[in-house]
């Protein structure tokens, strides 16, 4: 064997071993050390079968948090979340924007309040190494040697969805990684097939489904009705994304609402929320504490709203091709 080749059987061991050293605390205390989620008085809904309590929101980490270039303003933004009840923050091993890597910028502060946090990451390589190899950056970066989710990033077709089933495809890391409790859960994202989400929902049994809202082409990718009643036929934690971007293209339209309306869907547990600056943080703090159900009147009208962004086809991330990031 190439001794410079990783020895993937020894990568949790190993880098176990390296964040023990560096928070100096035993492996045993280590998994046994109860975690500490306050949403302080927010609201929260059970994830699924993963069981866990989450806020509304999430913290998302990708182009639009990476927007953030002071890393001490990006730092004051996870601490005000944090420390005013949103403590799931959702992040990718491809989220890098204006040479803004978001795991390290998350890592800074997770260094010192790991406890607190609901972390979850995702990778987006289709082979078991290349999933080790990311996932080990992942670590690294993030100042950890575990996360609380871990996700296969940005399925696009049943091709993708037979590929990371493959015998040394990226399901058999993350089913190793949740044994050796590198990650407590598991769980995948998209946003450019329903119907490729609807079969990974299916075949696999994976604990959580990231999946895009508000956007289909020409009537054949409506993810809330293909995709998410498959997810919840076996109690997965539904989480949604892109929630707001019908702004970009529907006049008039209101992020407070676009937030309600995904947040009152059925099924779905929380809705990733990319953060820019401590306005947008602030305002989505107040949001949830003012939380109500939207009546079905207004969730019909919402609909019809947002048809024309229904229909869209000129929306880069609903094009085969997009990335969702620039993997380094």
């Amino acid at each position: 064997m190439n001794k410079n080749k990783l020895n993937r059987r020894d990568f949790i061991k190993t880098s176990l071993t390296a964040a023990l050293a560096v928070n100096s605390l035993s492996c045993e205390s280590l998994f046994k050390k109860k975690n500490v989620y306050d949403s302080k008085g927010l609201p929260t809904r059970i994830l699924g079968k993963t069981g866990i309590k989450v806020p509304l929101i999430v913290i998302g980490g990708g182009s639009r948090f990476c927007n953030v270039t002071d890393p001490e303003k990006s730092m004051e933004i996870l601490t005000h979340a944090l420390d005013n009840g949103l403590y799931y923050w959702d992040t990718a091993h491809s989220y890098v924007y204006n040479g803004v890597v978001a795991e390290k910028r998350y890592g800074l502060i997770l260094k010192d309040r790991r406890d607190e946090v609901f972390l979850s990451t995702k990778f987006g390589e289709r082979t078991y190494d290349g999933a080790m190899r990311q996932f080990e950056e992942s670590l690294k970066r993030l100042q950890t040697d575990h996360v609380d989710l871990l996700q296969i990033h940005l399925i696009t077709s049943l091709e993708d969805v037979d590929k990371i089933g493959a015998e040394n495809g990226a399901l058999k890391a993350l089913i190793k990684l949740k044994q050796e409790k590198a990650t407590r859960f598991i769980g995948f994202s998209g946003h450019l097939s329903a119907e490729a989400m609807a079969e990974a929902a299916r075949r696999y049994d994976f604990d959580t489904m990231l999946i895009a809202l508000n956007h289909y082409s020409d009537g054949k990718e409506n993810f809330e009705k293909k995709a998410i009643p498959e997810a919840a036929k076996k109690n997965m934690g539904i989480l949604v994304m892109k929630v707001i971007r019908p702004k970009e293209t529907v006049p008039d339209i209101n992020t407070d609402d676009l937030i309600h309306y995904a947040l009152n869907l059925e099924h779905v547990s929380a809705a990733v929320i990319g953060t820019d600056g401590m306005d947008v943080l602030k305002k989505n703090i107040q949001l949830l504490k003012n939380f109500k159900p939207m009546s079905a009147q207004k969730m019909q009208q919402m609909t019809s709203h947002l048809k024309p962004f229904f229909e869209s086809k000129s929306l880069e991330w609903m094009n085969p091709g997009y990335t969702d990031g620039i993997p380094v």
